[in-house]
């Protein structure tokens, strides 16, 4: 069965900057994107897809974003 929607939204959740900083990597916030999830689904928005991409950040370091895609029917 699929969904159509009428409406999208894209979001980004990146790991912390002083963990990359001083740590070389960081964890994902998980608190934090759930959180993001959990307030959204109460709007009425859907996951409809969701990846992970490594990002420069700064000169030396890189860390990790997820970038979320919701949807609203």
């Amino acid at each position: 069965m699929s969904t159509q929607y009428r409406q999208y939204k894209v979001m980004q959740v990146a790991e912390g900057a002083l963990g990359t900083l001083f740590l070389g990597a960081s964890g994902m916030p998980l608190e934090k994107l759930e959180a993001t999830l959990n307030e959204q689904a109460a709007e009425g928005w859907q996951l409809v897809f969701q990846v992970i991409e490594k990002r420069r950040f700064w000169l030396f370091w890189s860390r990790e974003t997820v970038l979320i895609t919701l949807g609203r029917p």
